[in-house]
């Protein structure tokens, strides 16, 4: 099997936000309509306050329906309510720490100092799922998906699930 080879993926999308709803989710909906028409198959996208509580329950929810790769978005600043990165940081077995490396390093390109201020990260929960974490404005996440995201899930789906 080429690593190059599609692979279609099972996705679910998780907004992390105290003012946005499905209706408002900006973020949420390019991710969504992306994904989908990369071929990729959404199983949910759901939205929850930025707290430690709900955003654990949303996951382990999302879990449940066994999805690969779990997108999150917003919650990644500094603001003293941002407790995405701390919540979710605990979750990851083994992290892939040259995504929030290259994201950052894009978003320099796009919005200058500002972007070292991101948390962004990702890697492999212990549930063997594949957790992006990304900002929540919706240019961050067109810059991780269009340039990091995409152009690797069929790679690292084939990495992740070969036998041996």
């Amino acid at each position: 099997m080429e690593i190059t080879d599609f692979h279609a993926v099972r996705c679910a999308i998780l907004t992390i936000s105290d003012t946005r709803s499905l209706e408002n989710d900006q973020s949420g909906k390019y991710l969504a309509e992306k994904l989908t028409e990369h071929q990729h198959h959404l199983v949910e996208h759901a939205i929850c306050r930025d707290e430690p509580d709900q955003i654990n329950h949303q996951i382990n929810r999302l879990l449940e329906m066994q999805p690969f790769c779990l997108i999150t978005t917003g919650g990644t600043g500094l603001a003293k309510r941002d407790v995405t990165y701390e919540t979710l940081r605990q979750r990851i077995k083994q992290e892939i720490p040259g995504f929030g490396e290259l994201f950052r390093m894009l978003s320099y390109k796009e919005v200058g100092s500002r972007a070292m201020v991101s948390r962004a990260f990702a890697g492999f929960t212990e549930e063997n799922v594949l957790l992006f974490v990304l900002p929540g404005s919706k240019n961050a996440c067109q810059t991780a998906l269009e340039n990091l995201i995409l152009p690797e899930l069929p790679h690292l789906f084939v990495e992740r699930t070969k036998k041996g």
